[in-house]
């Protein structure tokens, strides 16, 4: 049963970090002009990713310097789902162990 549960926390935080990877890319798209705002479904899904995003990201941008146009927030957003997929690997390979 806790093995099941450690799959599942671990399929989320892949999403987590496609749903961010995707969330960069649309932001970039929009920033280069390539996909425009006025498009309802662009928009849609922009701001569907960013209501998703926004209570991850918000702690962090809190404590994360500013640096200008640069946002390292997904970055350090990445780096801490995939933390979390080794820890739940780490937990998974203890209860195998036991």
């Amino acid at each position: 049963m806790a093995l099941a549960l450690i799959n599942i926390l671990q399929m989320l935080l892949q999403v987590g970090i496609w749903i961010v990877i995707a969330q960069v890319v649309l932001s970039w798209l929009i920033a280069f002009n390539v996909v425009n705002m006025s498009n309802n479904f662009v928009r849609s899904i922009y701001y569907g990713i960013e209501r998703i995003l926004g209570p991850v990201y918000r702690p962090i941008r809190r404590l994360m310097p500013d640096l200008g146009g640069l946002d390292l927030t997904p970055m350090v957003v990445i780096l801490g789902f995939i933390a979390a997929q080794e820890l739940l690997k780490g937990v998974a390979s203890q209860i195998l162990g036991a």
